[in-house]
């Protein structure tokens, strides 16, 4: 019976506009087929048109985050053609995570490998199990991690990216901190706690400065310098009219906390 793109991905969401996306092949580590990335492309773009969407948290069932494409699947008819569409297929489902005009923040437990962690690299915030393990390891294959690769070269420093390329070994969540490719670790039990924290924070900042800010971020990180401070001095101009922003201002003037709606 072949996988349904259903239960592929389960969508959750509440009151706030928290919405969390769960990996639901558990017993395939979670590793992206082509159905999984299908799946995960209509949830983006149906989080895409959902004005009230507030965060997107990226979860996963069973013991794992994501072990990487289905390489079961890839050998199935090999082909240059089958791959190149197939990557640029996955290559999609990452930028749209950047696109989003509201935060993503990976959940991590158990291991995120290759095009897994390329995803969690992918996703603007993370925050990660204790025992949470992380590799690029697709050089130990003799297949180069070359696609994560570029996310990963964008989120940490360049030796410690092509380190985890060149090596493939893991590095635990305690190293994946130090080396900037999560935000914050918790304890397995204490992993929801700490993810609701940041969450929270984000949703009780108004959205409208969150998205500018979101887009104008990554934007200006493949400009050069005095192109990026132009495109973010327009984004704030545009920014300070919103009302949102100008209550905020106003209330800090009145020293009185901002009533957003």
């Amino acid at each position: 019976m072949s996988e349904s793109e259903e239960s592929l991905v389960l969508r959750s969401r509440d009151a706030r506009g928290v919405v969390t996306l769960t990996l639901n092949r558990p017993h395939a580590f979670n590793s992206l087929s082509e159905g999984m990335i299908d799946a995960l492309l209509a949830e983006f773009d149906a989080v895409g048109h959902d004005d009230a969407a507030r965060v997107v948290v990226i979860a996963a069932a069973g013991k794992a985050f994501c072990a990487g494409h289905d390489l079961k699947e890839m050998l199935a008819a090999p082909s240059l053609a089958y791959y190149e569409a197939l990557f640029a297929r996955c290559a999609k489902m990452m930028l749209a995570v950047q696109r989003l005009a509201v935060p993503v923040i990976a959940r991590v437990q158990g291991i995120a490998t290759a095009a897994g962690c390329q995803l969690v690299a992918m996703c603007d915030l993370a925050v990660a199990s204790r025992d949470a393990k992380f590799a690029v390891s697709g050089v130990n294959l003799g297949l180069f991690c070359s696609t994560p690769g570029v996310a990963l070269s964008r989120n940490l420093s360049r030796k410690a990216a092509f380190e985890m390329l060149v090596t493939g070994e893991f590095i635990s969540a305690a190293q994946a901190l130090e080396k900037g490719l999560v935000n914050r670790v918790a304890d397995p039990d204490a992993l929801d706690a700490e993810l609701e924290r940041l969450v929270a924070s984000i949703v009780a900042k108004p959205r409208v400065a969150v998205a500018m800010g979101k887009a104008l971020f990554y934007r200006q990180l493949e400009t050069g310098i005095a192109a990026a401070y132009d495109d973010a001095g327009r984004t704030m101009a545009c920014n300070m009219m919103d009302e949102s922003a100008l209550e905020g201002v106003r209330a800090f003037t009145e020293k009185r906390p901002p009533r957003w709606h």
